[in-house]
């Protein structure tokens, strides 16, 4: 059976949500308050620490998630599959063990289930940033699951 796609309209104004973990957190703040005049025309969602600290940078209101390791990346995840969040910039680190990974992972495939545009480090988030895309609609295509939700439990 073919897979049938459906088209979803991002608007102008996107939901980002914005995560770095421990080590990730300083090159995330000062990314963000490079491209703060962008930010600043979207709503912006953060796991716990990472919003009280971009808060505190940028002066911007973040909508917070729990701190990753207590729910929030599956809180962040949730918003995904609800169509709620339009884009994640999540700066994780690769070198570092995390005692929640399984939500990391469920976060990351959660976003490309959706084909929600995610940046993993700063030069992804560089390119997303800079595309013309990032402050105007968009029109995405994403799969159409009415079939797999349909389907018989027998």
């Amino acid at each position: 059976m073919a897979i049938k796609y459906k088209e979803v309209i991002l608007p102008e104004r996107k939901k980002i949500v914005l995560i770095a973990h421990d080590n990730k957190k300083k090159e995330l703040l000062d990314w963000a308050v490079l491209h703060s005049d962008k930010l600043a025309d979207h709503e912006l969602y953060a796991t716990g620490t990472t919003g009280k600290l971009l808060e505190r940078e940028t002066g911007f209101k973040v909508t917070c998630f729990e701190s990753g390791p207590l729910g929030g990346d599956m809180q962040a995840g949730a918003h995904i599959a609800e169509g709620k969040l339009d884009l994640v910039l999540f700066f994780w680190d690769p070198l570092a063990a995390q005692p929640h990974d399984p939500d990391v992972r469920a976060l990351l495939r959660v976003a490309v289930v959706w084909n929600v545009p995610l940046a993993c480090n700063r030069s992804s988030a560089d390119f997303l940033i800079s595309s013309p895309y990032f402050s105007c609609e968009y029109k995405k295509q994403i799969t159409d699951f009415s079939v797999y939700k349909g389907r018989k439990t027998e």
